[in-house]
């Protein structure tokens, strides 16, 4: 599949020739996001590089009636950037421009294609910092990050994406360029600007975003747990959280992640333990010594065999960068891995953590888990062969049953990876009929014609009376990659 001769004619007009992609090399780099369970090739790619020229594009877009998409880096793990048939992916990663920072509002204003940690790089030597800090910060770029309302370890007391945005300019799926908030929080009229943040790219294509920026906290205490159980590590987080202690992050891995990030990075874990959690505290100087002295001593009175602290700032990196880069270390252990990312009761950790270790063993497959304890947000990994059809099929099945879990426990389907594909069908497992009705009227507000994203976020025409609320719906997330294109075409608003 490939653009249409005179439609081709049509983008490089508006772009320039090095700007409109499909040749079979672009079409496979695009054909997933980081969610390579599904794949789909575009018609092409567009690399507009001012907002006139997106507007441009949307709207010759809009007018042959042709789906498109807004992509990132491509880091997304629920298949939120996988195209439709006959979709064209807008490529916005020339949107890289730091427009202003204002200190007096305590705000910068990026370009979409921004990578979310060189906002921090830029303004750190000031005092300040960007809060949502996703363990693909490196790579991800904060108009993603506002499309999926990412977080990330230290949103446990800081917030998401959504508490971090003041204000986008946005084009809508017909052209129309709008701005939505501001330079503060809390203005004035209905709240469009939460509505469009995490709407995952189907509401509009974001032009320009005013972060909100954090001032950097005087003081930093990095403890690491080491626990001989699972449970234990969960009940020092119960504890810590009872004691009326909000710790900045409180992060876990058990002991299958701790080999795979001593194996890629040698920070030193214990290759004994069964797991290890990260508790940090922040913010003021005074009193925060006597707050550490407290949670050093919760963790040893509720099971942890040792509590090591990190002694400066070289340590505390090591131990960070163990935890960001746990997911790709796992490649040190499996040639593939697919993440979870259901979210649960804090209370409940021990028993679901049990019960995803049993489905695993069921199925015959590893799963590791490293995760944002504090507010309960799993990410199961999912090791397995993606040579091995038998293998994928149970990947498949293991993430249906930890969904259902979750979901069974009280939890919900995601806490920062988005719907997507991967979940779309099992939206109603968690929701009515009346409110996935109300919803989807939401997104026809800004996406009349359903042409930008379509086939995300909600189940499929027809399948809806299929599941019954807390039960998934039949083949939820066992698509056949060959068949990923005709079971996910189009949606009714």
């Amino acid at each position: 599949m490939s653009f249409e001769k005179n439609l081709r004619e049509e983008f490089v007009r508006l772009l320039g020739k090095d700007w409109v992609k499909d040749d079979p090399v672009t079409l496979y780099t695009y054909r997933c996001d980081g969610l390579t369970l599904y794949t789909a090739p575009p018609m092409g790619v567009l690399f507009p590089g001012t907002v006139q020229e997106l507007v441009s594009v949307v709207k010759l877009l809009h007018q042959h009636k042709i789906s498109f998409i807004a992509r990132g880096a491509g880091t997304g793990l629920s298949g939120g950037a996988i195209p439709q048939e006959g979709s064209v992916i807008i490529e916005m990663a020339r949107f890289k421009t730091v427009h202003e920072i204002d200190w007096v509002n305590r705000s910068i204003t990026v370009g979409p294609g921004v990578i979310n940690l060189h906002i921090t790089e830029h303004v750190h030597s000031h005092g300040y910092h960007y809060a949502p800090d996703p363990s693909s910060q490196k790579a991800c770029t904060i108009g993603g990050n506002v499309a999926e309302n990412s977080g990330g370890p230290h949103t446990l007391k800081y917030g998401v994406t959504v508490n971090h945005v003041l204000g986008v300019e946005i084009v809508l799926p017909d052209g129309e360029l709008v701005t939505l908030g501001g330079k503060h929080l809390g203005m004035p009229g209905p709240d469009f600007l939460g509505l469009v943040t995490g709407s995952e790219g189907t509401f509009g294509i974001i032009t320009k975003i005013i972060c909100r920026l954090t001032p950097n906290p005087e003081k930093a205490v990095t403890l690491l747990g080491i626990y001989k159980s699972v449970h234990d590590a969960c009940e020092s987080v119960s504890s810590i959280i009872r004691h009326g202690i909000i710790p900045a992050a409180m992060e876990m891995l058990d002991k299958i992640t701790i080999s795979a990030v001593e194996k890629a990075l040698k920070p030193g874990f214990p290759l004994d333990a069964e797991a290890v959690l990260i508790v940090e505290l922040d913010g003021l100087a005074d009193g925060l010594e006597a707050e550490a002295e407290i949670v050093e001593k919760i963790l040893l009175e509720t099971g942890a065999t040792k509590v090591n602290r990190a002694k400066d700032e070289t340590e505390r990196a090591i131990i960070w960068r163990a935890r960001k880069e746990a997911f790709g270390a796992i490649g040190q252990i499996s040639p593939s891995y697919y993440v979870q990312d259901g979210v649960i009761p804090r209370s409940k950790l021990p028993q679901v953590l049990d019960e995803i270790s049993a489905i695993g063993k069921k199925h015959g497959l590893t799963v590791a888990n490293v995760f944002h304890a504090g507010d309960g947000n799993l990410h199961p990994l999912i090791l397995y062969d993606y040579e091995n059809p038998e293998e994928v099929e149970k990947s498949h099945k293991i993430g249906e049953e930890i969904l259902s879990a979750c979901i069974r426990h009280g939890g919900t389907l995601s806490g920062e990876h988005g719907i997507g594909i991967e979940k779309a069908e099992w939206m109603s497992a968690l929701y009515s009929q009346h409110s996935l009705d109300n919803m989807q009227n939401v997104r026809a507000f800004f996406n009349p014609e359903n042409l930008l994203n379509p086939g995300k976020l909600f189940p499929q025409p027809g399948r809806c009376a299929e599941s019954k609320a807390g039960t998934p719906p039949a083949n939820a997330a066992t698509i056949d990659n060959s068949k990923i294109v005709a079971a996910k075409s189009g949606i009714a608003v």
